[in-house]
């Protein structure tokens, strides 16, 4: 019988077994060794020089990949939106606040929120519906969220309430984003790099759902639609929740009546005002049907 340990044992040791070999050997002699005698790869300030920029940003490529890859997760339906919009038991809290301090303008900032908070219980149903359909799937669809307060916990939490797990692509803000407590923890990721972080927003989405956001909400939003556009990635479901608020805030009519835009192009989202037809859309789109459907996704 032939022994396959020996015949594929590693030849040459492990960066993990030299790493552990090095700090033995650095406690018995030096607790702080200087720079130049770290192993490069454990050498956080060499890591950070300005010069490892191209490194730095492989890194942050490879490893929420190689970690998707490795627990089986290939279809994601990316949900974006205010960090700002808070859930309808918060806003309702705020709105008895103000009242009862009898200050009018605090009861109509209390007011709009309360409004807003709409939008938080789509997103939380949308992403339980995901979750809830699609967790015995053979391909089942993850939720993933910019790993923050607001819509992006929305999202997390739905997934959360439903059993299933969701990720959270968080970035490195002067004002520290701290991640919301939905996010499944392996997959509650950290980002330094927008680009990168956007890059993995869509690697891996068939489905983009923005609901009322800021400047962050436009860029992502507006990335995917030009992403789109011109054929640099393929064409999928992109739900614009709200109708009134997106029509407001972008006039796509005068894109095209102006030639900014070509005809077909407004046609690239869907306007949707709730969780449920919003899957309805990407069950059709999908062909989603039982488990035992084991069709797209």
């Amino acid at each position: 019988m032939i022994r396959t340990d020996k015949l594929t044992a590693r030849n040459f040791p492990s960066a993990q077994e030299e790493v552990a070999q090095q700090a033995s050997f650095d406690s018995e002699f030096d607790a702080n060794p200087p720079s130049a005698y770290r192993l490069a790869f454990t050498d956080t300030d060499f890591l950070v020089r300005p010069e490892l920029r191209p490194v730095r940003m492989q890194l942050e490529l490879l490893k929420p990949e190689l970690i998707q890859q490795e627990l089986d997760i290939q279809s994601t339906v990316v949900i974006f939106g205010s960090a700002r919009i808070a859930d309808r038991e918060a806003a309702q809290a705020a709105v008895d606040t103000a009242r009862a301090a009898n200050d009018d303008q605090a009861l109509q900032r209390a007011e709009r929120r309360l409004v807003m908070s709409g939008y938080y219980e789509e997103a939380r149903r949308f992403a339980r519906l995901i979750t809830e359909h699609t967790r015995d799937h053979a391909h089942p669809l993850y939720v993933v969220t910019g790993g923050g307060p607001g819509i992006m916990e929305a999202g997390n939490r739905g997934a959360h309430e439903a059993g299933g797990r969701s990720i959270g692509l968080n970035i490195v803000l002067p004002h520290e984003q701290r991640p919301n407590q939905y996010i499944t923890p392996e997959l509650c990721f950290r980002f330094h790099y927008f680009g990168l972080r956007k890059m993995h927003f869509l690697m891996r989405s068939v489905a983009l759902a923005a609901f009322p956001g800021g400047y962050g909400t436009l860029d992502e939003l507006f990335e995917t639609l030009t992403l789109i556009q011109t054929g640099k990635c393929r064409k999928r479901p992109i739900l614009l929740f709200g109708r009134d608020f997106w029509s407001r805030l972008i006039d796509f009519d005068l894109l095209l009546d102006t030639g900014m835009i070509s005809p077909g192009d407004e046609q690239l989202f869907h306007y949707v005002e709730t969780a449920d037809e919003a899957w309805a859309l990407l069950m059709k789109e999908y062909d989603i049907g039982s488990p035992g459907n084991h069709g797209s996704p």
